[in-house]
């Protein structure tokens, strides 16, 4: 069992930065890789990112490539979402989530969520 928590979400400007935080509790957090998901208002949850379990590797949706870092700290039982240059179609809730596969990219593969946090990028 894997509890997730996120927090560090809020307001901010267009072409601002923030960094979403997503703490879980568990000694089995290193062998899962995480991911990032969003739904924005009136639409479907979307990818965002994902990190391989020992961090060696990540994915990226078109969409925010070149713009959203993800990582983890192990010790920690952290992973981290750096979104910088932010634009407001950007603003959603962002989940993150846990999953036993290698770099998942769809929401089926994932076990365990967040409750989320509010994102909103104002212009």
């Amino acid at each position: 069992q894997v509890q997730l928590v996120e927090s560090g979400g809020g307001l901010v400007q267009a072409g601002g930065s923030k960094t979403l935080s997503c703490a879980a509790s568990g000694r089995t957090f290193s062998s899962y890789a995480m991911g990032w998901f969003r739904r924005a208002p009136g639409k479907e949850r979307e990818f965002v990112a994902t990190i391989r379990y020992n961090g060696g590797s990540t994915y990226y949706s078109d969409s925010v490539k070149g713009r959203f870092t993800i990582g983890r700290d192990n010790d920690k039982n952290t992973v981290y979402l750096q979104m910088n240059s932010l634009k407001p179609e950007d603003t959603a809730v962002y989940y993150c989530a846990a999953s036993p596969g290698s770099l998942p990219r769809t929401s089926y593969e994932y076990n365990y969520w967040g409750q989320g946090t509010q994102v909103t990028v104002s212009s």
